[in-house]
């Protein structure tokens, strides 16, 4: 029997991995399966060496404050893949984890095959990177086709296969007046799936909901969360009192909830690309530490967060980073937008023109070809 490892780092790599492996699973019901993987992956009957969150971490200075306990998960998950021996590891984003993990395997075992999902941002920072990843990535499946060329001039094999989370999804109707009672409008907002910009983003965002509160009586707030943090934000909307406010977990449930939205407010992630899909207007924002945010300034060579506004060269979708990231400015912006119909017409046509060009006929059996051509016969 064939094996596949499938190496994840957190909660968004372990969503894409399992809109690539439910497909395979269907095709090949001859592979056995181990992985690191959270929720999505568990769903689909896939054992995990251990919780994800052991291995999710933020920001530089996080890392620098347990990198004797992320040097110590490495080596376990290192040797827990060469005692498996899958024929391929399958890692997926995440590459301060999953790429070291990836560069121990090969060295160890140069028969395993190692296929890489989301390449690595080297058109934001670290370019240099590319030339490393040769000497142990047999393949690299690109999300977008700006990609390629940094990777072809290296002679690294590439394909690109579009982004699982823009395939069409099920036609299944789901009643959300069941979760959404009063016939209120609804509001999506998205404060992140690891515990720290949780932390960091909800006080933000509960007072920016007051605000908000006191100018409109007819919107209902759906904060969309991972099964393991939703019951914090419950908790938290309870302790504030707020009636008009829910917190949601199921990935079904919240892809109803954001399409029958009339706007989002999100933390800058792929959950950005899932909002353009719906075509519902957004804004984007995001916070981490003063020091982190040092480092990153001094290394990026982009101008906006958001993959939208990078691909478009232009901030199609408003940005508030750090300190422009508060209560008043998010008040602000999403009013202005609220009251402006051609404004928010204008972004939805924009960030379809973009995500158009990061769709295929279906990524995840692009994705599966590659892997199955690695398993060979």
């Amino acid at each position: 029997m064939k094996k596949i490892f499938i190496l994840t780092g957190e909660p968004s790599g372990d969503k894409l991995a399992s809109k690539v492996i439910s497909q395979l699973k269907n095709s090949r019901p001859d592979i056995e399966y181990l992985s690191v993987g959270g929720e999505h992956l568990k769903s689909l009957g896939i054992k995990s060496l251990y919780d994800l969150k052991e291995v999710t971490y933020l920001g530089f200075t996080k890392v620098l404050l347990n990198i004797f306990q992320i040097k110590s998960k490495i080596n376990q998950t290192v040797k827990e893949i060469l005692k498996f021996k899958p024929d391929i590891l399958f890692s997926v984003d995440s590459p301060d984890f999953t790429l070291r993990v990836a560069k121990e395997v090969k060295k160890n075992d140069p028969s395993i095959k190692t296929v890489h999902f989301v390449a690595p941002q080297v058109w934001v920072w670290r370019e240099h990177r590319v030339k490393k990843l040769k000497s142990f990535l047999d393949h690299i499946l690109l999300l977008f086709p700006f990609e390629k060329k940094y990777f072809d001039k290296e002679g690294i094999k590439t394909t690109f296969t579009g982004h699982p989370l823009l395939e069409e999804q099920g036609k299944g109707k789901i009643d959300v007046s069941q979760v959404i009672k009063d016939n209120k409008k609804i509001f999506s907002i998205y404060p992140g799936s690891r515990l720290t910009e949780i932390k960091t983003l909800i006080p933000i965002l509960l007072k920016f909901v007051k605000m908000m509160n006191e100018k409109y009586k007819d919107i209902f707030f759906v904060f969309h969360s991972t099964v393991e943090h939703v019951q914090l934000i419950q908790s938290l909307l309870l302790k504030e009192g707020f009636k008009n406010c829910g917190a949601i977990g199921d990935e079904k449930i919240k892809s109803h909830i954001l399409k029958s939205s009339i706007f989002a407010v999100a933390k800058s992630g792929t959950i950005s690309l899932e909002i353009c899909n719906a075509k519902i207007p957004s804004l984007i924002i995001y916070k981490m530490g003063i020091i982190n945010f040092l480092i990153v300034k001094m290394l990026v060579k982009v101008k906006y967060a958001n993959i939208i506004n990078i691909a478009a060269k232009e901030e199609i979708i408003p940005e508030l980073l750090q300190s422009d990231c508060n209560p008043s400015n998010i008040f602000k912006n999403v009013e202005k937008l609220l009251n402006d119909n051609t404004a928010l017409q204008s972004q939805i046509s924009k960030t379809q023109n973009i995500i158009k060009n990061f769709r295929t006929e279906n990524s995840s059996k692009i994705a599966n070809s590659v892997l199955i051509h690695y398993l060979g016969n």
